[in-house]
């Protein structure tokens, strides 16, 4: 790895001795099983975590893509970001949960054009929304609304972008170490 800074913030755990620290992480604990990693890094300071959460949270409930479209963006920005962690934590999601053809989270791992039309539609536009910080072409924007996209699921993508921000730069300081349950789907960036 090059020579990037690592936060020296130890991972903190559900019994911890600061309720700020250790009820969200037992709260993450009871509804998925486990407190990964990255939570246990980003609650050193309690409101980042509190904010991914809700950012998160929002984007799953109101953001207007499936389950496997929210995979998507979710993974092409956090391709494009180079984060380990959540590339690899989204591609197990994807294949536990919301049942992600293995070949969509394959291809954008490997930087490949999704066979799926709609779906690659939404793979490069969230790509580019990315790279251009915001800013995609007329032309750009068209080309996924031409797909059966929408306006709103343009924020949509820009609120999962926030959300992925917060969780792949924070995976970028610490250097997070890839939980056990992830380790099957690592991933590691190519330049």
């Amino acid at each position: 790895m090059s020579d990037t800074f690592k936060i020296s913030l130890p991972l903190r755990g559900k019994d911890d001795a600061d309720p700020a620290i250790s009820t969200p992480l037992a709260q993450i604990e009871a509804k998925i099983g486990m407190a990964p990693n990255m939570y246990r890094a980003m609650v050193n300071l309690p409101a980042l975590l509190d904010t991914y959460n809700h950012a998160y949270n929002l984007f799953r409930a109101e953001s207007g893509f499936t389950s496997v479209e929210q995979e998507v963006v979710f993974l092409a920005i956090s391709r494009f970001n180079g984060c380990h962690y959540c590339v690899a934590a989204h591609s197990f999601v994807g294949d536990m949960m919301t049942k992600v053809p293995a070949e969509v989270t394959d291809a954008i791992r490997d930087g490949r054009p999704i066979a799926d039309a709609k779906l690659e539609a939404l793979r490069e536009f969230a790509h580019i929304m990315t790279e251009s910080r915001g800013n995609p072409t007329t032309d750009q924007a068209q080309a996924f609304l031409a797909a059966g996209y929408t306006e709103q699921q343009i924020l949509g993508i820009i609120l999962a972008m926030s959300a992925k921000v917060i969780s792949n730069y924070s995976n970028h300081i610490f250097h997070t170490e890839l939980d056990a349950a992830f380790a099957n789907r690592a991933w590691t960036p190519t330049l």
